[in-house]
């Protein structure tokens, strides 16, 4: 696997997170859309529930609460990327989430050509700790889905 191998657009089959505790936890649900794209210019990723609730307000007078539950239905980021052997580093410049802005998503990734797996572990040494896992297929030229 390298920079060029996994280049274009790669659609959202599943997220899930595996708690050391026992839970699986689907973030967003079991049905999402959405994809990640390597470029020569660098990656972009989108993660959305599917059939997400619309506001009640307009884009600026929706309520706090209708904006909080679009803000957890909804995942962007994107920035620069390295592959080094099985290892994706995402390197965040811009992302609906700010703390992520200006550091690094490491992912362990499991790549047969048609599909890529990209896993972290999160919150280690926590009551939180956590394997998330994110499976993609590769887009079909001029499929959208």
């Amino acid at each position: 696997m390298n920079r060029k191998s996994i280049q274009g657009r790669w659609e959202i089959l599943s997220w899930e997170q595996a708690y050391d505790d026992g839970r699986l936890v689907h973030p967003m649900g079991t049905e999402l859309e959405g994809f990640i794209e390597y470029s020569d210019y660098g990656m972009f990723c989108v993660i959305a529930r599917k059939n997400r609730e619309p506001l009640e307000g307009g884009q600026w007078s929706a309520s706090d609460g209708d904006k909080a539950k679009a803000y957890n239905s909804y995942l962007t980021y994107a920035g620069d990327y390295d592959v080094e052997g099985g290892l994706i580093h995402h390197h965040v410049r811009h992302s609906l989430f700010p703390n992520w802005e200006g550091g690094s998503q490491k992912r362990v990734a499991t790549f047969n050509g048609e599909t890529l797996e990209l896993t972290a572990r999160l919150e280690e040494g926590t009551a939180e700790a956590r394997t998330a896992r994110l499976a993609w297929r590769r887009a079909a030229a001029g499929r959208e889905e």
